[in-house]
């Protein structure tokens, strides 16, 4: 599939399917839109009529367009209010015409759109990527594809002359949402600790990286024994995987990515029962997948920021060489922890890396999670929660999630919460009581960075839908590649 900017004039356009953006209590039809109607004997006023639309966000209406003409359908989409455009209405309007566009076997798409706040360049990338997320299908395991119907071939965005970086721009950061999106979705079978690392090699090779695997003995040697812990049940070796982003020149900034890499989590001896959702436990590598999506997407975008990629990866596994409940683990940084349960593992593993991180001189460092079942109780399934002391990166990320339309919420860092942590026989333990489960998990990923600005996101949530959802179809969504990759192109501001 094709996405280019058009600059003929609406009237002039030629194609099978044309779709128009009208905003809520705003349709009827004047100018230019007016005319066209005109020249469809009034097909686009009477559709309005009929199906009573109203123009609320992302509703959608169609009708077939007969005569003398190549154009084959109509479609109308809602934008709401015009006092609440924001650039992620303009994102899922997209998606949701490409969506009908498809069904009704749509080869050729025109798009025509408002701007948001006067700026085609921002609304040109928001609209491509709108359209290439809503028509992205995983069909790497299927043994015949179910959809063979045609597929849209070209879409072209009307008015948006000269946007071709723009769109471009999409293409390359929805490159790293659909990586992300294959990771998550791919069993714990295909992706594991091994071929997580060859990700991580692929996306250097291609791109020009620079890439560290650390294999166990060289945790070892770096004390990484939190880690280690959770890996030592598992047959595959664990991988530290540092995958590194340098631009030309001297950095503006440096900056680091940790995700949570647990490909599989049994629960370890505190294994997940029935009704756990045990059987999804593919999902909870979704920050190394979000990690290495923004990686994929960084290194073609090309910012003036240096970035460090970092996940230690394993399975949270059951057998003979598992830890116990009650052992106590000491991390990098020298401080020990009481597993008073083995199926809090992922905040384990991010203690090494958050510890490997903060000695690299960054600027700030931020990681991502799906970490806790309370932030889900929290903030539902829509809705990622960020946790940190830092006003200022918190500030930055708030504005990177509102630009990429992937809902964040700041979370308090409550820190007399921390003694539910303490332990009789170690320097903390890795859970505390039940209440304010996700904000103990910060305050312990907190212990672990000493001198780097530092932000948490517990993605539990989003990372994965039942349910179509705005340009994601239901299953994994890729959800972090996004904000993350706003945040690092802004961070030189």
């Amino acid at each position: 599939m094709t996405i280019q900017p058009n600059d003929r004039p609406l009237l002039e356009w030629t194609g099978d399917s044309l779709a128009i953006g009208l905003f809520e209590d705003a349709v009827e039809l004047t100018g230019e839109l007016a005319t066209l109607d005109q020249k469809f004997a009034g097909v686009l006023k009477e559709l309005i009529a009929e199906e009573e639309f109203k123009g609320k966000a992302n509703s959608t209406i169609f009708t077939r367009v007969s005569g003398n003409t190549p154009l084959r359908k109509l479609i109308v989409v809602g934008l709401g209010k015009p006092e609440a455009l924001k650039i992620d209405t303009l994102r899922r309007a997209a998606a949701a015409v490409a969506r009908v566009a498809k069904k009704q076997k749509s080869k050729i798409l025109g798009l025509s759109f408002p701007l948001w706040n006067n700026d085609p360049e921002a609304s040109a990338q928001a609209i491509a990527e709108g359209v290439e997320l809503a028509l992205y299908q995983d069909v790497r395991f299927k043994s015949e594809p179910e959809d063979k119907a045609p597929q849209i071939e070209t879409v072209e965005l009307l008015g948006f002359a000269g946007q071709e970086a723009a769109i471009n721009r999409a293409h390359q950061i929805v490159s790293g949402v659909i990586l992300a999106r294959q990771l998550v979705a791919a069993p714990a079978n295909a992706v594991t600790p091994i071929t997580l690392a060859e990700t991580a090699q692929t996306i250097a090779n291609e791109h020009g990286l620079q890439l560290q695997i650390l294999e166990r003995e060289d945790c070892e040697k770096l004390g990484m024994g939190a880690f280690l812990g959770v890996a030592q049940a598992s047959d595959l070796p664990p991988k530290f995987i540092h995958l590194t982003y340098k631009p030309e020149g001297t950095p503006k900034k440096k900056l680091a990515i940790i995700g949570k890499g647990l490909t599989f989590d049994s629960g370890g001896l505190n294994i997940k029962g029935a009704g756990s959702g045990i059987e999804t436990m593919k999902i909870d590598m979704g920050g190394a997948a979000a990690t290495l999506g923004a990686a994929k997407a960084i290194a073609q975008l090309k910012p003036d920021s240096e970035v460090h990629f970092i996940s230690a990866a394993t399975e949270n596994m059951i057998s003979g060489r598992a830890m116990h409940p009650g052992d106590v683990l000491t991390a990098s940084n020298g401080k020990t922890i009481e597993v008073n349960n083995t199926d809090a593992e992922g905040r384990l593993t991010l203690a090494d890396a958050l510890v490997y991180a903060d000695k690299l001189g960054l600027d700030a460092i931020v990681d991502l999670a799906t970490l806790t079942g309370a932030n889900v109780i929290a903030l539902g399934d829509d809705i990622a929660g960020l946790y940190t002391p830092d006003d200022a990166v918190a500030s930055q990320l708030e504005k990177a999630a509102q630009t990429s339309g992937e809902k964040i919420w700041r979370m308090p860092m409550e820190e007399k919460y921390f003694e539910g942590l303490k332990s009789g026989i170690a320097d903390m333990k890795n859970t505390g009581p039940r209440p304010g489960g996700a904000i103990t998990a910060a305050l312990f990923l907190k212990e672990f960075v000493k001198e780097t600005p530092w932000a948490h996101l517990d993605i539990a949530g989003p990372v994965w839908t039942d349910k179509e959802n705005g340009y994601n179809g239901s299953g994994a969504t890729g959800y972090g590649v996004r904000t993350l990759v706003n945040w690092v192109l802004n961070a030189g501001e």
